[in-house]
């Protein structure tokens, strides 16, 4: 396992699903896990399930479609902590539609929350990873990034762009020591995927290569071992966990 003894992680998103597998995970690894997402009381959940591990953490109320909130909520990350050395960017939202239909509101909230939000947490936690010379930003992108997907122009657009800031940011950031890097899941299951009926769900896994969802765990193992020292010559990378739907 890796060793994040230490480690300050910060992880949005993190009261249900990937991010939800992300903290608990990091924390299994050593981390010291700052879980935000917009439910308080969820958020408390995973806390306390990470300390009746023996483990670190501490929730903080943030939503990522919100400036503001982001700015107050890293505030209260960093005056706890005094940095954050991991950034796992989960949060994310849906509104499928297809695009003649797609309402400029349904484009603006998923852009805003999936790919503006990430930007805002990732600018507002990263100057005491400059100024340590140390740091890990993990993007979680999607397959739907990588291939597109009808009905979904709004968050392919905004998974795709996100893939775009990993490698941007890794060009701007690795004399620093930092890495930044993506994950881009497949078919997981999660509360996002669960409200799918039983016919589109057997539709997906049928061009699954490997024949079933993945799990949270796979995606949040996966993240943990980009955070980790073994990861440290990986950047501008964009991990494909998905069972091969997609082969890049």
């Amino acid at each position: 396992m890796a060793n994040l003894q230490g480690r300050i992680a910060l992880v949005t998103g993190a009261s249900q699903g990937i991010g939800r597998a992300c903290a608990l995970e990091l924390a299994r690894a050593g981390a010291t896990v700052a879980l935000a997402a917009r439910n308080q009381a969820k958020l408390e959940e995973v806390v306390a399930e990470i300390e009746a591990a023996s483990g670190q953490a501490a929730a903080f109320a943030l939503d990522v479609a919100s400036e503001e909130s982001i700015k107050s909520g890293a505030k209260a990350v960093l005056e706890r902590f005094g940095k954050v050395e991991i950034l796992v960017n989960n949060a994310g939202i849906t509104r499928d539609t297809l695009t003649m239909t797609m309402k400029r509101a349904e484009w603006d909230d998923v852009l805003a929350t999936n790919l503006t939000g990430a930007f805002l947490v990732t600018q507002a936690v990263l100057r005491p990873m400059l100024k340590n010379r140390w740091g890990r930003i993990i993007n979680i992108s999607s397959v739907v990034g990588r291939t597109g997907q009808a009905g979904q122009v709004n968050y392919a657009a905004s998974k795709a762009g996100l893939i775009g800031i990993t490698r941007s940011l890794a060009r701007e950031v690795a004399s620093r020591g930092i890495t930044v890097n993506a994950v881009a899941p497949g078919y997981i299951e999660t509360p996002m995927t669960a409200v799918l009926d039983e016919k589109l769900r057997d539709a997906m896994i049928a061009t699954i290569p490997l024949g079933r969802a993945g799990t949270d765990a796979e995606i949040a193992q996966s993240v943990v071992f980009l955070a980790s020292d073994a990861a440290a010559y990986i950047t501008g990378h964009v991990l494909d966990v998905n069972g091969g739907m997609f082969m890049g």
